[in-house]
């Protein structure tokens, strides 16, 4: 009589000890004939379950991880895309190793910790399935399907699992004239690393100016001069950004091998952080309009201008409505010097800045400084001190 052994599998199946697989998970005896009619059917049944369990389009499949309701991409409530659907994964086995491996898989930073999902919104929804498997890591695994697995039995979503990894701080731009020109950096598990143009955008260095509080990016270039090369470590990741994104962090990432040196890091340059203020008023609430770009004060053109635009710069300026003056009121702020900088600008008045309102290229115009803009507000209900 065939004599069934079992053991578990990673994934949490069986299989007869000593008894090789068919490629349909078929157990095949060793001496067939010698086994009873009861014996051979009972192993036929058990391969046939084994099948449904470890055959093609296995239910423990899964194709992208994420974390949900964190204060950011990289802490949350693990959950596990299958086919359509988003599943949990139960704290079976769960450890800090396997919260390692997500944190890798997912190119965040160090794993910091593991703790109950049910702390992160939104409330897990009932008809949620929870992931058939539980992971066992040993935490040197690119990728949770490289984690061996067991079967979770009886998980509710009271077990579902969540983690906090540090979130990486980010980038910045070395070796330039300023902190929005340089060398493109980014912080990986407490290293600096310098970024290869092969794997790089312009929307990415859009999102990296961004995330700097810098201006409009303005160039991505390919290749540093020997006095701005890094000289540590290259990126291992891979950034794909649509280019409006925050941070570099919620760009879409994946692990990228590569052979890049340091003759290819990328170099970003980004215009000034753009700031504006109101002068020759009585408060800062009031005055000529002047932009700053690349370091130098300059004036706006009247041409287009009206009152949606005056709503953005009482708003950006902290202050209230804008009150529309007479000509002759605005007049008496004076005329600018040096640069005019804006010209035919447009707002729909609900923009936070000045600058993502439409306007003519920086320092293109056909205007003098008779045309200068001048605002007046209400002074700001909170009574900020007067500039």
């Amino acid at each position: 009589m065939l004599l069934l052994q079992t053991r578990p599998l990673s994934r949490g199946a069986l299989v007869a000890q000593n008894s090789p697989l068919l490629p349909w998970g078929l157990l095949a005896a060793s001496d067939s004939s010698s086994a009873s009619p009861v014996a051979w059917l009972m192993a036929l049944l058990f391969s046939l379950i084994l099948a449904i369990y470890t055959g093609p389009g296995i239910l423990g499949s899964f194709s992208r991880v994420r974390l949900v309701g964190g204060d950011h991409r990289c802490e949350g409530r693990v959950e596990l895309q299958q086919d359509d659907e988003w599943v949990t994964v139960c704290d079976d086995y769960w450890n800090m190793d396997s919260v390692a491996v997500l944190c890798r898989e997912l190119g965040c930073g160090a794993a910091r910790k593991t703790m109950s999902g049910t702390v992160y919104g939104p409330v897990t929804p009932k008809d949620q399935k929870v992931f058939i498997h539980s992971f066992r890591c040993n935490g040197i695994e690119e990728s949770l399907s490289q984690c061996e697995r067991e079967d979770a039995i009886g998980c509710s979503h009271v077990e579902d699992v969540g983690v906090v990894c540090e979130r990486p701080e980010s980038v910045r731009l070395a070796d330039g004239p300023g902190r929005c020109q340089g060398r493109v950096e980014v912080k990986f598990q407490g290293e600096w690393s310098s970024v290869c143009q092969a794997g790089w955008s312009f929307a990415a260095a859009k999102v990296v100016c961004r995330q700097l509080g810098c201006g409009r990016a303005t160039l991505t270039r390919r290749g540093c001069n020997k006095a701005t090369q890094g000289q540590g470590a290259i990126w291992q990741r891979k950034a794909s950004c649509s280019g409006q994104e925050v941070s570099l962090q919620d760009c879409l990432s994946e692990v990228w091998e590569h052979n890049c040196t340091h003759n290819e890091d990328v170099w970003v340059e980004c215009e000034d952080p753009f700031a504006l203020k109101l002068v020759g008023g009585r408060s800062h609430c009031e005055g000529r309009l002047e932009v700053l770009h690349k370091g130098e004060w300059g004036s706006v053109c009247d041409d287009g201008w009206g009152q949606d635009a005056d709503r953005v710069v009482c708003r950006q300026l902290g202050c209230g409505q804008p009150l529309s003056p007479p000509v002759k009121v605005r007049r008496r702020f004076g005329p600018g010097v040096g640069r005019i900088w804006l010209d035919d600008v447009k707002c729909s008045g609900k923009e936070p800045s000045l600058e993502q309102c439409l306007h003519r290229s920086w320092g293109y115009h056909n205007c003098n400084h008779r045309e200068d803009v001048a605002v007046v507000c209400e002074e700001q209900q909170s009574g900020l001190p007067d500039a």
